[in-house]
C-alpha cells in the first residue's frame, strides 16, 4: 500500500506492507484522514510522538471501510462504514483500528467530515464535559475557536445551552465561528466578557494569567494546547481565593481503555447530533495524501477556520 510518512523531518508518500488486522482489530480502507498538530509535531520530531507506536507513520484519525476482520471482533462488519482514532497510519491507503476507537458513520455524513471528525471531537467533548464538569447554562470560554478542537468545543457547549465567549486572532474568520453561536473577541479582550465556569486553553501559557482573571468563583481551566508556549507563570493565591481548577489533559498519549472510554461518551451524546447536523465539521479543503506535504504547509501557516482533510490517492 502507499502510505504517508515521516523521513528526516519531510512528509514522503512511500510503499509499505500492507497491515494486518490483529485480535479485536479492523482492517480499513481510508477514505478520509484529518491532519492534526499531531502529525506537524511528529514531522519536526519535538515531542509527544512517544504515544504513537508507528514512529514514521502520522494520522491518528480516520474514515473508512471496513475490508478485513481480526480475530475475536464482534461488533462491526465487512462494508461498515467508520471513523475513529489511531496510533499513527491514519494517512495510508489500508490502516488497522481496534474496533472500540471506531464508531459508525452515520449516512448522511460525507467522507471528508468523518475523516475530521474523531480527533477534534473527542479532544473537546472530554475536555469540556468528563474533565472540567460542563453542565446546563455554562460559562464559557474557548481560546483558538477557529481550528478543529476550537469549533467542536464550540458548537458542543453551544448544544447545551452554554453562554459561549471564543477568541480568534484572524479576523477574517471571526464570522464563521459566530455563526456557530459564539460571541467572538480578540485574544487580548476576553477578560471584560467573562468570569467564566470554563476556560478551554488550546493556545497556551501566554492567556494563563488572564485566564485567571477571567474565572468565575470554582471555575475550572483546562488546559490542551501550548502552541504559543508551555511554560506559564500562576499565581496561586488568584486560584486559592477563587477556588479555581487548572487541568491539562492529552487525548494522544492515552490507553486504549481510556481512549475507548472517551470514544463511546462521544457515540452517546455527539454522533446523535451529528446526524441531525446540530453538530457537524467544517472542512476548509482537502488534499490527495499524494499532496501530504501541501496540506501540513497549509495547516503550520494557521489563520485556518476548520479541518484539511487527506483524501485518497488520485
Amino acid at each position: 500500500m502507499r502510505a504517508v510518512t515521516i523521513i528526516d523531518h519531510q512528509t514522503v508518500v512511500r510503499e509499505c506492507p500492507d497491515p494486518e488486522a490483529g485480535v479485536g482489530e479492523l482492517l480499513v480502507r481510508v477514505e478520509a484522514a484529518g491532519v492534526n498538530n499531531a502529525d506537524l509535531i511528529k514531522r519536526s520530531g519535538t515531542g509527544w510522538t512517544q504515544g504513537v507506536a508507528n514512529t514514521d507513520l502520522p494520522g491518528i484519525e480516520l474514515a473508512g471501510e471496513v475490508v478485513g476482520l481480526g480475530p475475536r471482533v464482534t461488533r462491526f462488519g465487512l462494508g461498515d462504514r467508520v471513523m475513529g482514532l489511531v496510533n499513527g497510519g491514519g494517512q495510508a491507503e489500508l490502516a488497522v483500528v481496534h474496533e472500540r476507537l471506531v464508531m459508525p458513520i452515520p449516512p448522511a455524513t460525507p467522507w471528508k467530515e468523518a475523516g475530521g471528525f474523531s480527533e477534534a471531537c473527542t479532544t473537546a467533548h472530554d475536555a469540556l464535559f468528563t474533565q472540567s464538569g460542563l453542565g446546563l447554562g455554562a460559562r464559557v470560554c474557548v481560546h483558538g475557536a477557529a481550528g478543529g478542537v476550537g469549533v467542536a468545543a464550540v458548537q458542543l457547549a453551544v448544544s447545551t445551552g452554554a453562554s459561549v465567549v471564543a477568541t480568534v486572532r484572524n479576523e477574517a474568520v471571526r464570522a464563521e465561528v459566530v455563526q456557530l453561536g459564539a460571541k467572538v473577541v480578540s485574544p487580548d479582550a476576553f477578560v471584560d466578557s467573562g468570569p467564566f465556569d470554563v476556560v478551554l486553553e488550546l493556545v497556551g501559557a501566554p492567556n494563563m494569567s488572564a485566564n485567571l482573571a477571567a474565572l468565575a468563583d470554582g471555575g475550572r481551566i483546562v488546559a490542551i494546547g501550548t502552541s504559543a508556549g508551555p511554560v506559564a507563570e500562576v499565581d496561586l493565591r488568584i486560584l486559592m481565593r477563587k477556588r479555581g481548577k487548572l487541568f491539562g489533559s492529552n487525548l494522544l498519549l492515552r490507553s486504549l481503555e481510556a481512549k475507548a472510554s472517551a470514544i463511546r461518551a462521544v457515540e452517546a451524546q455527539v454522533l446523535p447530533l451529528l446526524t441531525d447536523r446540530r453538530v457537524y465539521v467544517p472542512v476548509l479543503d482537502t488534499f490527495s495524501f499524494s499532496d501530504a506535504a501541501a496540506a501540513y504547509d497549509r495547516f503550520l501557516a494557521g489563520g485556518k477556520f476548520g479541518k484539511l482533510v487527506l483524501l485518497p490517492f488520485g
